[in-house]
């Protein structure tokens, strides 16, 4: 059995995944040229749309697949294994209809209307929270854009950078602050002429992603587009869709360096460089990580969809360590692949460097490593000696 098969439980999810990973293979031909470029891989989103992923967390009730976030991994490991742009980009919509769809968040009628427009028409969303002065909102920042009261709705002024699939969005989620009443609101905005997407997205890695900076000049969004509603705490389980992409760039790397150990022989050898020791020793290392941070990575998700809602808020520091394990243990593993492979690995006509600098995106992502262990750390510190 192939270690990215190792967690199917059944006929659906196995036929599902397969699928998927005819996807990532048309992605992965695609992704070098998106790379080098720094461009958008729209293409891709058109077959993701055709083939149904951009609605797999919609309920079923309005005519979606209403997969498990269990499931969710699964393909979004498969997906990051082929491109690790286009899963991370994707994940952050399938992954927020998921929470949309636990928390309850938004006001019905709003969500039933993106989850048509979903199915019917490939929508998607994402929320831009992030600005360059007030830094990520994982880490309270409050932002600098306004909403001010115009026109029987809101005005929005700001700046949002990381705008993640900004250029294929129709709509999108903003947090702005509101003066007169001293409190930060999301809105569900809509693009328009008082909405501009500028290019300034060039990165080290994770280059096809589109998470240019989104400003805002005035957009005018209604009185019913303020989500004020927080809704149930669902404890975040949704995210669990950045580890599985950044696991599944591991498993490409895991999987280009075996085939290399196994046909490449330097001819002072009398066979290929996967029977030297030290070779077998560095995947040994490999299997570890991979392993230990896929373990951690199902058992989350399947716990947090089997468990009530009342107790999710209860796993965020599993979830955390779920996060911490697998993105960590990725950059590990590619790591190893590239000093198995050796000076070849650097090369551009190879994708180990991609996945090298892909996978350090993946630091960058919420929750960030200090947040995971200072939680950690205070539920330890929190607990009582045993009498």
């Amino acid at each position: 059995m192939r270690i990215m098969d190792r967690y199917i439980r059944n006929e659906q999810e196995q036929a599902r995944a397969d699928r998927i990973e005819a996807l990532a293979a048309r992605f992965a031909e695609r992704a070098a040229e998106h790379d080098r470029e720094g461009s958008f891989p729209f293409e891709n989103f058109a077959d993701l749309r055709d083939a149904g992923y951009l609605k797999l967390t919609v309920p079923q009730a309005y005519g979606g697949d209403e997969i498990s976030l269990y499931e969710l991994v699964q393909l979004q490991e498969r997906l990051g294994y082929g491109d690790g742009s286009t899963a991370l980009a994707v994940g952050w919509h399938i992954g927020q209809v998921l929470h949309l769809r636990t928390s309850r968040k938004w006001p019905e009628e709003l969500f039933a209307e993106l989850c048509h427009d979903i199915v019917r028409d490939g929508a998607m969303i994402n929320t831009f929270a992030s600005e360059t002065g007030s830094g990520s909102p994982s880490r309270g920042g409050k932002p600098e854009t306004t909403a001010v009261r115009a026109d029987g709705g809101w005005r929005i002024t700001g700046r949002k950078t990381f705008s993640t699939l900004s250029p294929i969005l129709d709509r999108f989620v903003v947090s702005a602050y509101l003066p007169e009443e001293d409190q930060t609101s999301d809105f569900l905005v809509r693009r328009s002429e008082q909405t501009t997407v500028v290019e300034t997205w060039d990165t080290l890695g994770m280059r096809g992603t589109g998470s240019h900076d989104m400003v805002l000049s005035g957009a005018w969004t209604a009185d019913n587009m303020r989500l004020s509603g927080k809704g149930e705490d669902d404890g975040g389980g949704w995210l669990l869709h950045i580890p599985a992409c950044y696991v599944g760039i591991a498993l490409a790397a895991r999987d280009f360096a075996l085939e290399f150990a196994r046909t490449y022989r330097p001819n002072h050898l009398a066979d290929p460089i996967a029977a030297l020791p030290a070779v077998r020793q560095s995947f040994g290392e490999i299997e570890a990580e991979l392993r230990t941070a896929r373990s951690l990575l199902y058992a989350a998700a399947d716990r947090w969809d089997r468990e009530t809602m009342a107790n999710r808020p209860s796993l965020k520091s599993e979830l955390g360590l779920a996060k911490y394990v697998a993105v960590n243990g990725a950059i590990r593993v590619v790591d190893l692949a590239m000093r198995i492979v050796g000076g070849a690995s650097l090369s551009r006509k190879l994708p180990l460097e991609r996945y090298y600098r892909d996978v350090r995106a993946g630091l960058h992502n919420p929750p960030m490593d200090t947040n995971v262990l200072q939680t950690l750390a205070a539920e330890a510190l929190s607990e009582r000696a045993e009498r």
